[in-house]
């Protein structure tokens, strides 16, 4: 397992991506993001990869893009954030209790990472799944970031199937639940919907008052 690095470039593809993406906007953090909040949280939530013009820009998960304000509006509804609206690193937001990281920790072309780009960074998410609390809740946004915690906990994809709303019980770690990405696409077609996210929020808080 490997801690965070935020010069990491081993996955080429993504590596020229950034350095095309930094010349273009030369104010952008176009590197890899880091998780944001508290090691020691009970909740981490686990996205696809960083928004082209919100994390990338940022250096913050969900922050400054259209993704991050559903899922921040509904962490501040629950008391896992200081605030409902996350615009830049430096907004004085604090989460509590609560982490956010994403299955890829590069902006990928077309917000579209290959498999091998997926399976790389997964040993940045096996460090940060083996540091949280066995007690804890991981939210998975999607299937993809779903399946990259299902590897990242060494468990069987078949066996652990995404659904929105699912709770998948695991024994000696955190528990799993899946919820559809709280993306531009989702929320506006009505895939996903704020009472939807709001409902997955309460199975969280009711399994970790538990």
């Amino acid at each position: 397992m490997s801690e965070f690095n935020l010069k990491c470039r081993a996955c080429p593809r993504l590596a020229r991506h950034l350095d095309q993406v930094r010349g273009n906007y030369p104010n952008y953090h176009a590197r890899p993001v880091a998780a944001f909040g508290p090691v020691s949280s009970r909740l981490l939530i686990v996205g696809l990869a960083p928004g082209m013009h919100g994390a990338n820009a940022t250096g913050r998960p969900f922050t400054g893009d259209f993704a991050g304000i559903l899922l921040y509006e509904t962490l501040y509804a629950y008391g896992f954030a200081s605030a409902p609206v996350a615009s830049a690193a430096d907004d004085g937001l604090i989460l509590n209790n609560c982490r956010i990281t994403n299955a890829v920790k590069c902006l990928p072309p077309e917000n579209k990472p290959t498999a091998a780009e997926v399976n790389m960074c997964n040993q940045y998410l096996q460090a940060e799944l083996a540091a949280m609390p066995k007690d804890g809740v991981i939210l998975a946004l999607g299937i993809i970031a779903h399946k990259a915690v299902v590897k990242a906990l060494g468990l069987r994809q078949v066996e652990h199937a995404f659904a929105h709303g699912r709770h998948h019980g695991l024994s000696g770690k955190p528990q799993l639940l899946d919820s559809y990405h709280c993306s531009r696409y989702n929320t506006q077609t009505g895939r996903l919907t704020a009472q939807m996210f709001r409902d997955v929020f309460t199975k969280v808080k009711k399994i970790l008052s538990q």
